[in-house]
């Protein structure tokens, strides 16, 4: 193991707010960066105050109650500006040429209206790296958009190939648009341009559209119609419910998911149950009569007893677990992916961990998220300001 983390002393202004950006530093907290939340001096960043939140004996006015901050800002450190005056703007300038990365989720045009834009900030910091995350990007029809992950996704097409055939578009549970397309691109985007910096010495604004991102993930399904020109339709896409051998069903007491896409897989499965008949079926649409024996065949057996099934004959059949059975699973306690840590206030709490394991460099152990504002007096002192 080695005693320093791949992004020991790179300094991380962050100006966003909320999911994106907040996911994105976090990633940077988890492998050494050390990451400046840079909050307005009214309310900060609104995640603070986002229900449900922990019984806490800390002051209400730190804001370090809420889960949902807490699920984002482990290990960071919090001052507080108004970047809408003189004297927070010219604070925020002194602390430019300290830092390696500026990172902001504004609308575009924001950042400029604030004076903290690339081309202001670049003349300050030449070897300056910003990233700037946003719904559409920072050109095109659509960069001055409102819109949220579901807008994102809607944009792609993803939306409408996602649902049952017939039936509504479907939105997933995580945030695909914000974190997928925006959070990890842009982590993935600053630690590019963090080492072509160490090469060329030069900065370079990163621009993350989570539209973008998104669409991204389509790679296969945008082949697969560059090549032959048919539009993927709800319920019929081949790994999005449009085969019965790879789609969820209902079990004797919830419901599982079955994913014997390779013949071998789906021969196991109609072998173990007893149903050759089934094995020609494999590729059938769901919906129909073949679609109807084989639920019929998933409501014989409990989830528990699939997965004891799918240990003996390896069909790639597993339970569809609720977010409570996730969390308390030997797959996320064995991978380390719950996390705690003490909260002063609150005690000891526990949050997703990091899901990128490094043999020699592993992810920091987790450390208490800020109050508001409270590093804002040390962190100006290093820049030769008094607070």
């Amino acid at each position: 193991m080695s005693d320093r983390l791949p992004l020991d002393g790179i300094r991380v202004l962050d100006l966003t707010r909320l999911l994106p950006g907040g996911f994105c530093s976090q990633m940077l907290v988890d492998f050494g960066a050390e990451v400046i939340k840079v909050e307005d001096t009214g309310p900060g960043d609104y995640i603070r105050y986002a229900p449900p939140l922990y019984e806490s004996e800390a002051d209400p006015a730190e804001a370090t109650a809420y889960g949902l901050y807490l699920s984002l800002n482990r290990g960071k450190r919090s001052i507080r500006l108004d970047l809408k005056s003189d004297e927070g703007r010219d604070a925020f300038y002194r602390l430019v040429p300290t830092a390696d990365v500026v990172l902001e989720g504004f609308r575009p045009g924001v950042a400029e209206k604030l004076g903290v834009d690339y081309a202001t900030l670049s003349g300050k910091n030449p070897g300056l790296v910003f990233c700037s995350i946003s719904g559409y990007g920072q050109d095109g029809p659509s960069r001055d958009r409102a819109g949220h992950d579901l807008h994102y996704l809607g944009s792609t097409g993803m939306l409408a190939m996602t649902g049952r055939a017939g039936g509504p578009p479907v939105q997933p549970a995580g945030q695909i648009g914000d974190l997928g397309g925006g959070a990890m691109n842009a982590a993935f985007g600053i630690v590019a341009a963090l080492i072509e910096k160490s090469k060329s010495g030069k900065g370079q604004m990163v621009d993350i559209s989570m539209t973008d991102g998104a669409f991204a993930w389509l790679a296969m399904a945008a082949g697969a119609y560059f090549a032959g020109g048919e539009v993927p339709r709800r319920g019929e896409v081949m790994l999005g419910g449009g085969i019965v051998c790879y789609l969820t069903y209902e079990a004797a007491d919830g419901w599982v998911s079955c994913g014997a896409l390779e013949p071998k897989f789906w021969r196991s499965f109609c072998e173990g149950t007893g149903h050759e008949e089934l094995i020609e079926l494999q590729f059938e649409r769901p919906g129909g009569e073949a679609w109807e024996k084989v639920a019929a065949v998933f409501r014989e057996r409990t989830r528990e007893e699939w997965k004891a099934f799918n240990d003996q004959y390896d069909c790639c059949i597993e339970p569809i677990l609720e977010l409570d059975e996730a969390i308390g699973s030997d797959l996320m306690r064995e991978r380390n992916m719950i996390v705690q840590w003490e909260q002063p206030g609150i005690g000891l709490v526990r949050q997703i961990g990091s899901p990128i394991k490094m043999s020699r460099t592993p992810a920091a152990e987790p450390s208490a998220a800020p109050a508001i504002g409270a590093d804002t007096r040390e962190v100006l002192a290093s820049a030769g300001l008094a607070k």
